[in-house]
């Protein structure tokens, strides 16, 4: 198990410093590009299908499924609007003042901040639009997804990373 959290370690510095070396903005590259990638499938989901149309891509596994959520992560406070839009605003206004704060070498930290930000900013735009939010990634065994919620999840991974290996105790605190 251990040379499984090593190798993640060694593979994620190297992701680290290749992000510091190639964008010194990358940050804001990759909040456009989860939000822009998550509002485009969204419009071609909508556009192509009916609320309630599922499409098999492997049958029983994978499906392509229509869903206007009215409510969190699995539905759940259905139809609270006002609730989820003050909610969004101030987690993404509390998360850019943290995100401002964190130093830029810290590059997994930062990356989770982004993803989490671009998540609800993605989901936050629905909640504008009309109220629900889009899902359509459904894979039969778990309630319909989006793009939206993989940064969020990708997001809290990362920052769990950064927290646990960067800032947890050093190796002198646990001899």
């Amino acid at each position: 198990m251990g040379t499984i959290f090593s190798t993640l370690k060694k593979i994620l510095l190297a992701f680290e410093l290749f992000f510091i070396i190639l964008f010194e903005n990358w940050d804001k590259l990759l909040f456009v590009a989860i939000v822009s990638a998550d509002q485009f499938v969204k419009a071609i989901i909508t556009a192509s299908m009916v609320p309630g149309e599922s499409i098999p891509v492997l049958k029983h596994v994978f499906h392509l499924t229509y869903v206007l959520n009215p409510g969190a992560a699995f539905g759940i406070l259905p139809n609270q609007r006002i609730f989820f839009i003050v909610l969004g605003i101030t987690v993404l206004a509390i998360t850019m003042m943290i995100y401002s704060r964190i130093k830029r070498s810290d590059v997994a930290m930062r990356i989770g901040m982004i993803s989490m930000i671009s998540g609800a900013a993605a989901n936050l735009i629905d909640r504008f639009q009309n109220g629900l939010v889009v899902d359509f990634i459904d894979f039969r065994i778990w309630p319909v997804f989006n793009i939206a919620d993989i940064a969020i999840v990708f997001g809290t991974f990362f920052m769990i990373y950064a927290l646990t290996f960067k800032f947890g105790p050093t190796k002198s605190a646990q001899e």
